[in-house]
């Protein structure tokens, strides 16, 4: 049986301003962000477990902007007054709402775009589901 800690899973999001990027995803998630390896690179832990780790891609390896079809996930109880409130604080923080939030047999759903243009879903159920 080994004594180190197990690995950790993450999710990796390249940003033109990685610090800000950070605040928006720990003020829409409630999560505090820390300081990375370096000074471009930022983490926030995600809700449940894991982290999402944001960085500045150097500069010799750019990476453009892009629409793909990976999108970040953030999942809340409370229902459609959870997802209201989060959706307001995401544009607060530079968030774009994509189309109206709505309601689907598996709760209600906003998808955004964030501060730097990346797919954002926000889904809420109410607690007991």
């Amino acid at each position: 049986m080994s004594s180190q800690p197990p690995p950790s899973v993450g999710l990796v999001l390249a940003a033109d301003e990685p610090a800000s990027l950070a605040r928006f995803y720990g003020a829409v998630s409630g999560a505090g962000v820390q300081r990375g390896l370096s000074q471009t690179h930022w983490r926030v832990p995600l809700p449940g477990s894991g982290w999402l780790e944001i960085y500045a891609p150097s500069r010799s390896r750019p990476l453009p902007r892009q629409r793909g079809r990976l999108a970040l996930a953030i999942h809340l109880l409370g229902g459609e007054l959870a997802l209201s409130t989060a959706v307001a604080r995401a544009q607060e923080h530079g968030a774009q709402l994509v189309e109206p939030t709505r309601q689907e047999p598996f709760g209600w759903e906003a998808w955004l775009n964030d501060p730097e243009g990346n797919a954002l879903l926000l889904i809420a159920r109410e607690a007991g589901e």
